[in-house]
């Protein structure tokens, strides 16, 4: 199985994954806080209102997240790599998404 890059920050509330080379909406990145809600988010704006959290702030979520079948490789930062990973898988799943949507139309 692939190894999923994660991201893991703190803020207040507690800790999230970022996963940079996982689309959210629009382009976003795919996001996870404990108890399993995903949603997308803006990398950047994450990164700028959060700080860097250590295994001990995100034993319980990574714990959880192994629970539910994910292969982590853990990073501190996203590289462009990963930005243009997450954007070509983007790309494609909109091109299959339109292409369904055309192929419906003609019938």
């Amino acid at each position: 199985m692939n190894q999923i890059v994660v991201i893991f920050r703190k803020e207040k509330a507690g800790c999230f994954a970022l996963f940079p080379e996982l689309p959210g909406d629009d382009g976003g990145v795919l996001c996870t806080g404990y108890a399993g809600q995903h949603c997308a988010a803006d990398y950047d704006r994450c990164i700028a209102h959060s700080d860097p959290a250590v295994p001990d702030d995100y034993k319980n979520l990574y714990q959880e997240l192994l629970r539910r079948g994910y292969v982590l490789s853990v990073r501190r930062r996203a590289t462009p790599e990963m930005h243009e990973r997450r954007l070509r898988l983007a790309a494609e799943r909109l091109c299959r998404s339109s292409h369904g949507r055309l192929q419906g139309a003609r019938t």
